[in-house]
């Protein structure tokens, strides 16, 4: 496809994509709104989340879900932190839908519990640490009141519960709904909105699983990726929620302050100093004095962060109280009496008896973690007469605190996965999936022909990966350098066929330089390696001695065959030429030439590293004369301790004498030549072999007619 007509492909597809994901948020926010309207105590908020994740794959899942948390954000800002949990959703949904959960009825249903899981039971959790458990709000606040009702239950189990079961008919129903509009969707509709961002050529899905099956020495590419984001977002959302929180504690604590000084000095203002004395000497019946604990009470009961209101009047024996209020389950001290001075006071006891204005005070105890302000009361000479106290809890900065970690941790591990998954997503269609199609390709290489290097670089080729940055540069330098070692290959080989077919004839020169020296042996060497190859293919369309006749072998056996008489080059011509039958001392000598052979076959193996055939040579050259009873020579070696070369070597040598003119006989015919290969069976030939070649008479009758066209 041409980069014109792709560019409006791909414009088209991310217009479809963009338009399936938009329609997916509005399916989840119409569902909700929906199910509100009609009084239902379901969510129903889930099903284009599962639609875009079962479709799309991760990405498009966790984009759904966090789009539509961020649409219902707009009403109702405490929806942010439930995105974490459409996140899950849409991981599980995919992942599932990737083993095939949504392509059977039965196995669908076994979602259903997952789903419900995250949903309800750690959406449940969540709740309760973002608010705790109250009774009067929620979809599942009356089902729960119903089981409170029965007093069996906690609140906090009465309210799990609920909102499990509430989560399971919601899940069943959000599951159900999705399974059905997957199977009423065409098939060729449900592959075209899968986000991809291919990079190279589509692969396929066996395609993808085999070039995931490229092992490694160490961590993998993919998950050492994966562990460098995790990491840095991990240790930068860490160093933010540590710097965020020690700024929230020291703002709530500086609020819980400023309120606690606030309220000690509205306290004070209460106080009419000049009276304070009066009401110690006169006691709580005393003008004003109820009237003023009144005022305290009001103030007291103005916000739920008051914890204590008393007035003390500071003496070195001791805190003399003028007002102490009650609160719930602890009853305030009587008016007079002294209460000793705390350890933790020890160093303000000096100032507070000097009437000197003292810092709040931080204190966690038996009494609860408080902040505690003494604010002095002067009379109207100007001498401080007592302090106005205020103790204000800061339980709810303890609780804040849990909140504000749920809040921030919810809001990360949303945006952690949503960053992850994408970052994933870029680095499979950028980097991962063309490096492991250009691994698997390269793995994917033959050498053992030529046609195999051919489909090796159109495999390569036919990737097509235009990531546009180094990978494809690696891709274009792996490519040109394939396709460069196969052209350098394809040479090496013709040059080496030159080469081989060069050493076969300068083989057969060598022999027939022998053999002009012979003039009794005419083309000799040329039919017994006939011979030679006959024997050697009878035997493993016979399956004889398989373990010896491998394509090397059988090579090496044909290549070296017309050495085997290389030895006469160092008979004299006398002997070589005789028109007579030898005397017995020439038949010695005559001998020789298969000793006089192996020392120029060792000598040429020493002018070589790779002796090659002329292992086989050496053993021809040498043992084509021993006899399967041990009487030949020139070793004397018999049965299989000859080699197994020699011993074929030894019917064709035997057989084209016998068939063939010599100076000093005539040629015998086919049928005496057969018959004496038949009777040597055993004694001088390996009888295996030679009733190998006794029975083909038809295929050994057609070598020699052959040859003797050859000659004629």
């Amino acid at each position: 496809m041409s980069d014109k007509t792709a560019a409006p492909s791909r414009t088209r597809k991310i217009v479809r994509l963009l338009l399936f994901y938009i329609l997916c948020v509005l399916i989840n926010v119409v569902m909700n709104r929906l199910v509100r309207a009609l009084g239902l105590p379901l969510y129903i908020d889930n099903i284009g989340t599962l639609l875009a994740a079962v479709l799309g794959g991760f990405l498009p899942g966790i984009v759904v879900g966090y789009m539509t948390n961020l649409v219902n954000w707009a009403g109702d800002p405490s929806t942010a932190y439930y995105a974490v949990i459409s996140v899950l959703i849409a991981l599980a949904g995919s992942f599932m839908a990737k083993k095939g959960f949504f392509d059977k009825f039965w196995k669908v249903l076994l979602t259903i519990p997952v789903f419900t899981f995250l949903g309800g039971f750690l959406g449940s959790i969540l709740t309760y640490l973002l608010y705790g458990f109250g009774m009067g709000e929620g979809i599942s606040a009356p089902f729960a009141a119903t089981l409170l009702e029965r007093g069996t239950l906690s609140v906090f189990w009465a309210q799990m519960i609920s909102d499990v079961v509430i989560d399971l008919i919601d899940k069943a129903i959000t599951v159900l709904i999705v399974f059905f509009i997957l199977k009423l969707l065409p098939d060729r509709y449900k592959s075209t909105l899968e986000l991809t961002n291919w990079r190279q050529k589509p692969l396929s899905k066996e395609e993808m699983k085999h070039s995931r099956e490229n092992d490694t020495r160490g961590t993998s590419l993919r998950t050492k990726i994966i562990l460098i984001i995790a990491i840095v977002m991990t240790f930068i959302a860490s160093v933010t929620t540590v710097i965020s929180y020690i700024l929230y504690r020291q703002a709530a604590i500086e609020q819980y302050t400023f309120t606690g000084k606030n309220v000690a000095c509205l306290v004070r203002s209460v106080i009419d100093a000049d009276r304070v004395n009066d009401y110690l000497e006169e006691g709580p019946d005393s003008e004003d004095y109820q009237e003023t604990e009144q005022r305290l009470y009001s103030i007291r009961n103005s916000s739920p962060y008051i914890e204590y209101i008393y007035v003390y009047q500071i003496q070195p024996d001791g805190c003399h109280v003028i007002f102490d209020l009650d609160t719930d389950g602890l009853e305030g001290a009587d008016l007079g009496e002294v209460v000793p001075f705390d350890d933790s006071f020890s160093e303000l006891i000096a100032p507070l008896l000097a009437g000197e204005n003292i810092d709040p005070i931080v204190t966690d105890d038996t009494y609860g973690w408080l902040l505690t302000d003494y604010e002095p009361v002067f009379d109207s000479d100007g001498n401080c007469v007592c302090y106005a106290c205020t103790d204000i809890n800061m339980e709810n900065v303890r609780l804040d605190r849990v909140r504000f970690l749920t809040k921030v941790a919810t809001l990360f591990i949303g945006f952690f996965i949503l960053i992850l998954v994408f970052c994933m997503w870029l680095s499979d269609y950028h980097l991962i999936y063309p490096l492991d199609a250009m691994t698997f390709a390269a793995r994917k290489f033959a050498f053992d022909s030529e046609e195999a290097l051919g489909a090796g670089v159109e495999r390569l080729e036919s990737l097509q990966i235009a990531t546009g940055d180094e990978i494809e540069n690696l891709y274009e330098s792996l490519s040109m350098t394939m396709s460069q070692t196969v052209g350098y290959i394809d040479d090496v080989q013709k040059k080496g066929e030159e080469i081989s077919h060069m050493q076969n004839g300068l083989i057969y020169i060598l022999a027939d330089l022998v053999e002009s020296r012979d003039k009794c042996t005419g083309d000799h060497v040329r039919k017994t390696a006939a011979y030679v190859k006959l024997i050697l293919q009878l035997m493993k369309e016979q399956n004889v001695y398989p373990e010896m006749l491998t394509d090397e072998y059988i090579q090496d056996v044909c290549n070296s065959a017309p050495l085997h008489d290389v030895g006469k080059i160092k008979v004299s011509d006398v002997i070589l030429n005789k028109p007579a039958r030898l005397t017995d001392e020439e038949f010695e000598i005559m001998k020789n030439h298969t000793l006089a052979g192996k020392e120029v076959i060792e000598s040429a193996m020493k002018l070589t590293t790779d002796t090659g055939y002329l292992k086989e040579a050496l053993n021809l050259a040498t043992y084509h004369h021993e006899k399967w009873d041990g009487s030949g020579y020139p070793m004397g070696l018999a049965g299989e301790d000859i080699p197994l070369s020699a011993r074929i070597m030894a019917i064709s040598d035997v057989f084209d004498a016998l068939v063939s003119n010599r100076s000093y006989k005539k040629a015998f015919t086919f049928e005496e030549a057969m018959k004496i290969i038949e009777e040597g069976e055993g004694t001088h030939f390996d009888p295996i072999l030679a009733k190998l070649f006794v029975e083909n008479q038809d295929r050994v009758r057609e070598i020699m007619e052959e040859n003797k066209k050859l000659v004629e």
